[in-house]
């Protein structure tokens, strides 16, 4: 809040004060300056004294510390606050009467009692004004940490995806222009089909991934593209069947899931099984839910990070994210293969 804005608040507030005290004391007798004084002194007072106490928590860090200090610290100092306050209004006012610029109704009460009872009245408004600027301070406060955490899982998603660029295109690039370069002399027209593919597939790396979610139609298409490049490095060590479910068109799905799957499966499944294999993507709906199986040739122990990836790591929170209600992704070994299985919201 600015320098400004507080003062013109503070002004209204303490005016509003002193306007209510003096009503209620014309309800008991006759008004004279003598008292309009008092009550504006104490209300500049109060002005001067919340501001001081606003300085003092703020530079002694006050909300900064466990609620135990926090909740001594409000209660103890707008007492000794208030004190001070009225013992300087007490002599004032004493100093007024003996010079004879204050007069004050005959009956009224001077002593020290009524400066206990005007003290503690006194210390209720401080309690009550700084509760309300501590408490519109922890609200600010967690607002500002709300729009941090925000920012920062944001940013952790920009990186996220970031990371899993790195991943997948060095992955396969280098190994996809070394075959392109040895097949512009003895193919050119599958060498350009070829070229295409790759740009294909690294233009849905960097449009496409910073989406929620995308077509599944336009997921597989890349993923054609990416496994055709594959089966140019691998040769007939690679083979895949495909069973898409015509039902699944008009799907969506987290951008890049598909790929990672098929990925994972020739990077740990084709490339180090002796011979290759085959590489079963199986894709189906169930009702709302999408359904999408990657059968690939190899080992896998459960707890084992190295036989699956870093990309099913990757996967599993993207899914949590994105993946809609009740999306889970579960791993099956079994003679001698291994199968991904992801169920997500169509």
């Amino acid at each position: 809040m600015s320098t400004r804005r507080r003062a013109v608040i503070q002004g209204l507030l303490w005016s509003g004060y002193v306007g209510i005290s003096l009503v209620m004391i014309a309800n008991f007798g006759p008004l004279n300056g003598s008292m309009v004084f008092v009550m504006v002194s104490v209300a500049a007072g109060l002005w001067v004294l919340s501001e001081a106490l606003r300085a003092l928590a703020l530079r002694q860090a006050w909300l900064d510390r466990p609620p135990r200090g926090l909740l001594l610290r409000l209660l103890l100092a707008p007492p000794l606050f208030a004190v001070a306050l009225q013992i300087v209004i007490f002599f004032v006012n004493r100093a007024g009467v003996a010079l004879g610029l204050l007069e004050f109704p005959p009956g009224m009460p001077r002593n020290w009692l009524v400066l206990l009872v005007y003290t503690f009245n006194t210390s209720i408004l401080l309690w009550l004004w700084m509760a309300v600027w501590v408490g519109l301070h922890m609200v600010e406060r967690w607002r500002s940490g709300e729009i941090a955490k925000w920012r920062a899982e944001t940013a952790a998603r920009e990186l996220e995806l970031q990371v899993l660029r790195a991943q997948i295109n060095p992955h396969f690039l280098f190994n996809a222009l070394n075959n392109l370069r040895a097949l512009i002399n003895e193919d050119p027209a599958r060498a350009r089909e070829m070229l295409s593919r790759l740009s294909n597939t690294l233009r849905h790396t960097l449009q496409h991934s910073a989406k929620e979610r995308v077509p599944l139609a336009d997921e597989l298409a890349v993923v054609r593209d990416y496994v055709a490049l594959e089966q140019l490095h691998h040769e007939d060590r690679l083979r895949v069947d495909w069973q898409i479910d015509p039902a699944t068109a008009g799907a969506s799905l987290p951008p890049m899931l598909l790929q990672l799957l098929v990925e994972n499966a020739i990077k740990h499944g084709i490339a180090r099984t002796a011979g290759g294999g085959v590489v079963d993507i199986r894709i189906g709906r169930d009702g709302g839910k999408l359904n999408i199986a990657v059968d690939n040739p190899g080992q896998w122990t459960p707890g084992s990070t190295d036989s699956t990836g870093l990309g099913l790591a990757n996967l599993r929170e993207r899914l949590a994210r994105a993946g809609g209600e009740g999306a889970a992704c579960r791993i099956d070994a079994t003679d001698g293969r291994v199968k991904v299985s992801v169920e997500l919201t169509a």
